[in-house]
C-alpha cells in the first residue's frame, strides 16, 4: 500500500491539459473531480495514520475513488 495521494494529474499524465480544460468548461466534471479529491484525501489521511477508520470504510473509500477515476477516465476518453 502506498501512502501517497492518487491526484488525478497523476494517474492521467497524458491527458493534463484535457483535465484543466474539463474543470474549466464542465460543471458535472468539477463535480466529480472534487469528489475524488475529498475521497482520495481522506483515504491518504487514513493511509497514513492520521485519522483512524475501520477497514470496511477504508475499502468503501477505495471502491468510490475507483469508480469516479473509471467516471474521469470516461469524461477524458470522450473528450
Amino acid at each position: 500500500m502506498s501512502h501517497v495521494p492518487h491526484e488525478l494529474a497523476e494517474e492521467f499524465p497524458d491527458h493534463v491539459e484535457t483535465l484543466h480544460e474539463l474543470k474549466a468548461h464542465n460543471a458535472h466534471f468539477v463535480k466529480i473531480a472534487d469528489e475524488y479529491h475529498t475521497i482520495n484525501r481522506e483515504i491518504h489521511r487514513i493511509e497514513t495514520g492520521v485519522e483512524p477508520a475501520s477497514d470496511e470504510r477504508a475499502i468503501e473509500l477505495r471502491r468510490k475513488r475507483m469508480a469516479l477515476k473509471d467516471e474521469v477516465n470516461t469524461m477524458l476518453n470522450a473528450a
